[in-house]
């Protein structure tokens, strides 16, 4: 596949597509001959780093509680993806924002494979009780991150005092047109909106299937599997490897379907996130036919779990087409509700389960997750969109 900068030179260059999905001719689109390590790449491993910092802190309580205080773990409310879903529309072209997306926000499954093994081996030591040491040692290496987020990552290409001019006109002849940052955000417009609401209840059903298994698979390997504290957290890393790694697979490929126009925006959108949706669901019907066989329940979630990878060319870059200007704020609502799912599937869970651990009562946990995550992609197949919406555009 010829590369932009090589199209850029040819009279038949092919068309590109801004954040509406609009078909633009390469030849008037600068070309990005800036330095190797380009500003917006920094930006997007940062990005990466930050999001497996913030979950391997995160999973640190879910395998700690197993040695603290033997119940179920609440994870706490996620801020942060509001704010790089901001960052994203400003600095990332659309062709390469599902591969940007799916590295950067894949950080919060690299950070459960890194926080799993090591946070049990920890808890294992005797050294200050054991527990406390996964959080010192992650919070130490949060704060580091934080030192170089500050010197090296700026809200928008223009503030950037070192980026390749190159790479900058390049960035701001493809992101979203300048808009009026001071608007008031149109919530009405935004509550009433179809294609809104499609993004926002299947992140609820897809956040219920994560969450079931980020919260719950250490305890389920505990008490019905009967792993070790440590066995246990190394095997618990497997399904979030296996979707980091496919992840990153499948959105190199939507990409490349959307080059080469072998898809529509949103064809693509509906079709990744469907199975993104079904992957997860079929790995929690599959450990309930493997019953207690420890290989095969590892298969499932870790084999038909790895599509939830799919999620990044799904959903999640939507909000950017819907509304550029407001994508954060978008994201933030659409978030907030699925974190909402991060406190109640623990919470339905621990009712299921609470004082009957047994492994028909985590058949029905798992026969809930399955059930609320295709359900809800069913909504995201109805309404979803990929046209900006009027209201993003300043009209109603």
């Amino acid at each position: 596949m010829e590369t932009i900068d090589q199209a850029i030179v040819h009279d038949d260059a092919p068309l590109c597509v801004n954040d509406s999905f609009e078909k633009i001719n390469l030849k008037r689109i600068p070309s990005d001959t800036s330095s190797c390590i380009k500003s917006r790449y920094t930006f997007g491993f940062l990005g990466f780093l930050g999001f497996a910092l913030v979950y391997a802190m995160r999973v640190n309580l879910s395998v700690a509680i197993v040695s603290m205080v033997n119940q179920t773990a609440y994870p706490d409310n996620d801020n942060n993806i509001p704010a790089m879903h901001t960052i994203l529309a400003k600095w990332v072209p659309p062709l390469e924002r599902n591969k940007f997306a799916a590295f950067v926000y894949s950080g919060a499954n690299f950070g459960t494979v890194i926080s799993l093994p090591v946070s049990g081996w920890l808890c294992s030591l005797t050294l200050w009780g054991g527990w406390p040491l996964a959080f010192y040692l992650f919070g130490s290496l949060g704060m580091v991150w934080y030192i170089f987020w500050l010197l090296y990552v700026y809200d928008t290409p223009a503030e950037h005092p070192k980026i390749d001019p190159q790479e900058k006109l390049y960035i701001e002849a493809l992101v979203e047109p300048k808009h009026d940052n001071n608007a008031s955000v149109p919530w009405y417009h935004i509550l009433t909106s179809g294609p809104m609401w499609a993004i926002t209840i299947t992140q609820c059903g897809q956040s219920w299937a994560f969450y079931t298994l980020l919260t719950e698979l250490p305890t389920y390997m505990d008490r019905i599997l009967h792993f070790g504290v440590q066995q246990d957290a190394f095997l618990s890393t497997l399904p979030y490897l296996t979707a980091w790694i496919m992840g990153l697979v499948i959105s190199s490929f939507a990409d490349s379907l959307l080059e080469r126009r072998l898809l529509t925006p949103l064809t693509s959108m509906k079709f990744w996130n469907t199975i993104g949706s079904l992957g997860p669901s079929l790995s929690f019907l599959g450990a309930i036919w493997a019953g207690c066989d420890r290989v095969w329940v590892m298969i499932m979630l870790s084999g038909l779990g790895s599509l939830q990878g799919a999620i990044y060319s799904g959903n999640q870059m939507n909000h950017i087409v819907l509304a550029p200007r407001y994508a954060g704020t978008l994201y933030g609502f659409s978030n907030a509700c699925a974190n909402a799912c991060g406190f109640l599937a623990p919470y339905v869970v621990g009712l299921l389960i609470k004082e009957h651990e047994t492994l028909s009562r985590w058949h029905i946990v798992f026969w809930l997750a399955a059930g609320i995550n295709m359900t809800t992609n069913c909504f995201y197949l109805f309404l979803a969109s990929a046209k900006e919406q009027p209201w993003s555009k300043g009209s109603t």
